[in-house]
């Protein structure tokens, strides 16, 4: 059973680099040649790993939220909302909020956190509420946010003088510490393996994870268990949107230093892939994060370094999600 769980994601990447391989050899280059370059754009020297591991520590969040509320029978289409609204927050405690280091960015973290938290918790009890689909309010609630980010980095909160749409730069107390100095590495990629930890901790050793995977597995066990149906469901939309304004977070704090119009290129929506190739495990998604970090990383230098469009990094993601999808579509057909 074990082995099944590691050959299948192994499978669908190589599958995926095989499609992948005939798409660049047919737009006229070499697909070796392609391959190499985004290896040692993503891992060849000391700058490119720390690059990939800035992305991969975003990539662990998003993994996780998407994660967290699979695990609940639950779909959460609305990471990207919750990112940009848990960004939101930890910018303007980050901004306006003057404190020592060692407070100003767990301060942070929790704001970051209680953004992404509240925006999943109303999915959640739209649900409980009036049985809304969450993955139709959740992709919804995307627009929101994102519009709702764009509205205050124009005008409340945009920087004086300014010309771009972004907020002023975040207070030098609420920055994350380098970990690597010359390098964008912080302590973002210990916070996201501690994220991890607890993560596995929850599912595998509390009563809250084991009644939540009761509910995922079928609510009318739970209910005839007496588990609260309700409560777990909202419970983890707030934690999973929460993980989700973790990312937005780290985005703010250890990456752009500030808020901006267009905070995520997409992370959200990778979070799918990324739970979905993991098996929503805690090891599971930490690994398929590095995959994606790569990738997303090792992305840039094949537009430094060959003719090749940024494009092919998404057909690589998009074949990855839909040969990890095509598995779990007929697995669920078994069933």
């Amino acid at each position: 059973m074990n082995m099944k769980k590691i050959i299948k994601p192994v499978l669908s990447i190589l599958l995926a680099l095989l499609v992948g391989a005939i798409v660049i050899a047919v737009v006229g280059e070499n697909p070796l040649d392609i391959y190499r370059s985004m290896l040692v754009g993503a891992f060849g020297s000391k700058s490119a790993v720390a690059g990939t591991l800035v992305k991969t520590t975003t990539m662990i969040f998003v993994g996780l939220s998407y994660g967290f509320a699979y695990k609940c029978g639950l779909v959460n289409i609305g990471i990207e909302g919750q990112l940009y609204m848990g960004g939101l927050l930890s910018a303007l405690a980050a901004i306006y909020v003057e404190l020592p280091a060692p407070i100003h960015i767990p301060l942070c973290l929790i704001a970051g956190f209680a953004g992404g938290a509240i925006w999943g918790a109303i999915a959640g009890w739209l649900k409980n509420r009036f049985n809304a689909s969450e993955m139709i309010t959740t992709v919804m609630m995307n627009y929101i946010a994102t519009y709702f980010v764009a509205f205050m980095v124009n005008g409340p909160i945009k920087e004086k003088d300014g010309t771009y749409p972004q907020s002023e730069r975040i207070l030098d107390s609420a920055r994350f510490p380098t970990l690597v100095p010359g390098t964008q590495l912080t302590i973002g990629i210990l916070i996201a393996i501690i994220a991890v930890v607890l993560y596995i901790i929850y599912w595998k050793k509390t009563a809250g994870g084991f009644e939540m995977s009761v509910v995922g597995s079928s609510e009318r066990v739970a209910a005839y268990a007496g588990i609260p149906v309700k409560r777990m469901i909202i419970t983890s939309m707030l934690i999973s949107g929460g993980l989700g304004g973790l990312a937005g977070a780290a985005e703010v704090l250890g990456v752009q230093f500030k808020i901006m119009d267009g905070l995520s290129s997409g992370y959200g929506f990778d979070g799918i892939a990324v739970s979905l190739l993991g098996n929503n495990s805690g090891i599971g998604i930490m690994l398929s994060s590095l995959l994606f970090g790569a990738l997303r990383y090792g992305g840039n230098a094949i537009q430094m370094f060959t003719s090749l469009p940024i494009a092919v990094i998404y057909i690589l993601q998009a074949l990855v999600i839909l040969f990890v999808v095509v598995d779990v579509f007929r697995m669920e057909r078994r069933k």
